[in-house]
């Protein structure tokens, strides 16, 4: 089977899996342009198609390949439409004939193996606004003078450019300090192959892998909440790099004194640095964050439909960039600017149901957050560790969901909507002076 016979039949099994739409958008100028060592590496038109099938369909584009060819390890997403013509005018080239395959015209560049970082990801496509000065000031402050903070703690909800800004530190010192040695791991991996090295008797290598790093930066840290060996050995790896005055960077999506499952002297040393809130976008740097996206995509688009974009999505980048990556892939199949009432079908074709929030939801947050049983808060008690979460569950319950007062008092435990009154005063009032309080709320709105 040649690449275009085991790329074709992988379609066959993608277009049953997705819409036809997304199928007709996504997939439609695509090619496998050869196998190499068990990568395969499947030929694009643009960035943009590139980066929505690599973080939408990657696994399922993998799982087709492997299921067609046993030996694919691996996906690797290659720019190139002169590529695509060449592979169609010639289906005689089998797989694994390396020597007969034409290296292509690499546009672009991947994830660098030794370190695991973009490329992609600089301070020069890193838009900055209101939003982001403080994160973006710091990681200045540190490449200008390492350690200046140390450990740089970013965090905030999903979206909001921390994977962004903390490779960008890395791509940094990987240019401009070649001897430097850095490396970037979300927590994820990192707890993934220290269990693997504790099954494979290899521990010790492991510890000498992490502990030669000048620039050590990991994403994502909530993921090893509950993670108690891994925490363990974070701990210390994390000691011996600073005792060296190496440069740590963390990112995770709340503040670190409110991860979960986490133990208190991990969390001490996290915050013992500098901390800085990654927020939503407001609306005049959302505006700049599409235009920019689409400069570099070589495809810019109008400032009307960028200021609608921006107003229909508030807070995630890669809500963003995937609205426009649809409008900029339909602009492209069409040979022209789209109109924005073509641009408001796309999204309407595009638009994900709302959910909405029950009061088990926030009730099941609130129990987690504050480490309590679910059950208690509707219990007749008024033991303190209990009473206030529930005070902030009424509280939220009214201001963000607009649940009326006895319907409340009525899923909480049968309470007078008096009580519940209350309770939602006495959060309101104490907000405007318990910085801690305010900071609380704004974690609980983001897990919800």
């Amino acid at each position: 089977m040649n690449p275009k016979q085991l790329w074709d039949s992988a379609l066959v099994e993608i277009g049953g899996t997705v819409s036809k739409a997304n199928f007709q958008t996504w997939f439609k100028d695509t090619a496998l342009s050869r196998m190499e060592e068990g990568i395969a590496y499947l030929a694009v038109p643009n960035a943009f198609v590139r980066d929505w099938l690599s973080d939408k369909y990657h696994k399922m584009i993998l799982h087709s390949l492997r299921a067609l060819s046993e030996g694919t390890r691996s996906i690797e997403y290659v720019i190139s439409k002169d590529e695509q013509k060449k592979i169609a005018a010639q289906p005689q080239v089998w797989l694994n004939t390396n020597q007969n395959n034409a290296e292509l015209p690499l546009k672009e560049h991947y994830i660098n193996k030794e370190n695991n970082l973009n490329p992609r990801y600089t301070f020069e496509s890193f838009v900055v606004g209101p939003f982001n000065e403080l994160a973006h000031a710091a990681a200045q402050a540190i490449i200008k003078k390492p350690s200046a903070y140390n450990p740089l703690f970013f965090y905030g909800n999903t979206g909001h450019g921390k994977t962004h800004l903390i490779q960008a530190v890395g791509n940094y010192f990987y240019k401009s300090e070649p001897r430097k040695k850095i490396f970037y791991i979300t927590s994820e991996k990192f707890q993934i192959e220290f269990t693997n090295a504790m099954q494979n008797t290899s521990i010790n290598q492991f510890k000498e892998k992490y502990r030669v790093y000048d620039v050590f930066i990991m994403d994502d840290i909530q993921f090893i909440s509950g993670k108690t060996k891994t925490q363990e050995e974070l701990f210390h790896l994390f000691n011996t790099l600073y005792e060296n005055n190496k440069q740590i960077i963390f990112s995770a999506d709340v503040h670190p004194n409110f991860i979960s499952d986490i133990q208190d002297r991990l969390k001490s040393r996290f915050a013992s640095g500098m901390v800085v809130d990654l927020p939503a976008p407001d609306f005049e740097s959302r505006i700049a964050i599409l235009q920019s996206k689409a400069k570099i995509a070589g495809f810019p688009i109008s400032n009307e439909t960028a200021q609608y974009l921006a107003g229909i999505v508030e807070g995630n980048i890669r809500e963003i960039e995937g609205l426009l990556n649809s409008v900029v892939c339909n602009s492209q199949l069409k040979n022209r600017e789209l109109t924005l009432v073509e641009v408001k079908q796309i999204v309407k074709a595009n638009e994900k149901p709302k959910k909405t929030t029950s009061v088990k939801d926030v009730l099941r947050v609130i129990s987690h957050f504050y480490q309590i049983e679910e059950a208690s808060i509707y219990e007749k008690t008024r033991r303190k560790e209990v009473v206030r979460p529930r005070q902030i569950a009424m509280f939220l319950l009214r201001e963000d969901c607009a649940v009326s007062y006895p319907l409340i008092g009525q899923k909480l435990g049968g309470r007078d909507h008096t009580t519940v009154i209350h309770s939602y005063e006495k959060i309101k009032n104490e907000l405007k002076h318990n910085s801690t309080l305010e900071q609380e709320i704004k974690q609980l709105r983001a897990m919800l």
